[in-house]
């Protein structure tokens, strides 16, 4: 199991567009993928599971991947959301 803990920085926070990269880009993985927020864990691979977390900008996310091919997906998968997930917000 590989962790990593990261702060959202798109000003609207994780909203319909950037949760759709997200998860598409987390079925390219074997690996589970999961979101921790608080106390509440969504897949990250569940469009309505990511958008129920409700993750508002400055919140604290803790992306924990585990399988075969956790550590690329957690370098990839962190990468991407500290990028913003191709946020056009993020880029004004």
């Amino acid at each position: 199991m590989v962790s990593r803990k990261l702060v959202i920085n798109n000003p609207l926070g994780l909203h319909l567009r950037p949760i759709t990269v997200l998860c598409n880009r987390s079925f390219d993985f074997k690996s589970t993928i999961t979101i921790k927020i608080g106390d509440k864990s969504v897949d990250a691979k569940s469009v309505i599971g990511v958008l129920s977390a409700c993750v508002k900008q400055g919140d604290e996310i803790e992306l924990i991947c585990e399988g075969t091919d956790e550590v690329v997906a957690a370098d990839i998968l962190s990468n991407m959301i500290q990028n913003g997930l191709g946020d056009e917000y993020l880029k004004k």
